[in-house]
């Protein structure tokens, strides 16, 4: 039997809406870590106060991607700077479509001249590896997939554990018998425990101090432990799958945009190599925002937040289209909202507590005169004492202050008004800047 392609489920759906709306769908968390191990609260104010440890091993994607074209490949379908990008160092890849939508970003890392391992949801790493054998690249491919979807089960080939927080450093010379390397910001130093060497990359969240550790799977036990019994004493805490998902919402980073493959004529054969029960077929749509039109979802890289990132040196897919959105005064500008206390607590609790809210809905936030941008990451933030939403708002909204509403519902879909009154309630909420952390605002990325 052949296998269903993404083309085909958007066929028998009647459009890429049709296909991914699902009202009420469940929020993704991490699979295979424990939902709470401290209790969310706890766990959320260890990364601000004390020292957490996070275990990302088992979540991500990775693709390893080597050969003589591995660089070219890579520099040709990514807009980042290839000509500044050491062994050692990482950064955010940005491919984006000839129309200059993102597909999705990943975690891109040099191992060696000719060598790169790509981390994060496979959106970018599906891109690269079929423009690369279509275009004939000298290059291979070596995939781990996440372990709700490795095929057989088995363990991943990689450990990942993040150690964040004030008392993160303190941790680290614990384990290591002093401090580790100096690093700058997303590049990795080699480091050894017991004889067990593996790399400490320089990467905090929501602005915190931290590393994450990446080695190999067979090492992740011993590892684990270390970190463990060293913080016990400093109130090291593990965080659970619903704390993980939330740091994003602080620091600024939006998880898992729709990519822009759904509807250029151009990318049909794309569409009919992906498959269907992937994460392009899968990462469901839902909220009090619809459209019928899948380009409404799009999003640009400057919107993101990603302009630095974008290098023009060099000639890659959809330059010409970054060069115009470069100019474009109309782009959404990337805000945090504050969402009102006492309107969360009316809207969402029960009583005085409205409990854990995660959503990666899109709802309509409104200003005065009607739709003004969209919600792209919802999630209560316990320090902050209250709920926080990463969004994309017109530019005349986007100033801190600026008072503006949240519809809180289920739009129900294909078949109904996108602009009906569904009697939808509205939380009221306030523009901040994002990063909403002012340290990952400021001064966390200084030494890049």
């Amino acid at each position: 039997m052949t296998t269903p392609s993404l083309q085909d489920g958007i066929d028998k759906a009647g459009s890429p809406v049709g296909l991914l709306w699902q009202p009420g769908a469940d929020p993704w968390t991490p699979e295979v870590v424990a939902r709470e191990y401290a209790g969310w609260r706890v766990e959320q104010r260890a990364w601000h106060e004390g020292v957490a440890l996070l275990n990302l091993s088992h979540h991500m994607y990775d693709m390893w991607i080597e050969g003589p074209d591995a660089t070219r490949v890579l520099a040709e379908y990514g807009a980042n700077n290839f000509e500044k990008f050491a062994v050692g160092q990482a950064k955010q890849y940005v491919p984006v479509t000839r129309h200059g939508h993102i597909v999705t970003d990943g975690i891109l890392a040099r191992e060696a001249e000719n060598a790169y391992l790509l981390s994060g949801v496979p959106a970018a790493q599906h891109w690269v590896q079929y423009h690369a054998e279509k275009g004939g690249y000298d290059v291979s491919f070596t995939t781990d997939p996440s372990s709700a979807f490795r095929p057989g089960g088995g363990d991943p080939k990689l450990f990942r554990y993040q150690i964040q927080g004030p008392l993160a450093l303190d941790l680290i010379g614990k384990v290591f018998g002093g401090p580790i390397p100096e690093t700058k910001f997303f590049h990795s130093t080699p480091v050894t425990l017991d004889g067990r060497s593996f790399k400490a990359l320089r990467h905090g969240m929501a602005g915190q101090a931290g590393y994450e550790f990446i080695g190999p799977w067979e090492h992740a036990a011993y590892v684990h432990e270390a970190f463990l019994r060293a913080g016990e004493p400093l109130g090291l805490v593990q965080v659970g799958a619903l704390a993980y998902t939330t740091p994003s919402v602080e620091s600024g980073w939006i998880p898992s945009p729709v990519p822009g493959v759904y509807s250029d004529p151009e990318l049909a054969e794309y569409r009919a190599w992906l498959p269907l029960f992937g994460i392009e077929g899968k990462r469901p749509l839902n909220g009090s925002y619809f459209s019928p039109d899948i380009e409404d979802y799009y999003v640009s890289p400057y919107e993101l937040g990603y302009g630095k990132m974008i290098h023009f040196g060099h000639d890659f897919h959809g330059r010409d289209a970054l060069l115009a959105a470069k100019q474009d005064e109309s782009l959404r500008t990337k805000v945090t909202l504050v969402l009102d206390p006492e309107d969360v607590r009316r809207v969402l609790g029960a009583g005085d507590d409205p409990g854990f809210v995660l959503s990666y809905a899109r709802n309509r936030v409104e200003g005065a005169d009607g739709l003004v941008g969209v919600t792209m990451q919802t999630a209560s933030i316990d320090p902050v004492g209250t709920v926080l939403a990463q969004t994309l708002v017109d530019p005349a909204h986007a100033a801190p202050g600026t008072e503006v509403a949240v519809v809180w519902g289920e739009h129900p879909g294909p078949g109904t008004d996108p602009g009906a009154d569904l009697g939808f309630p509205r939380i009221r909420a306030t523009v901040q800047p994002s990063p909403y952390d002012r340290h990952a605002r400021t001064a966390y990325r200084h030494d890049a």
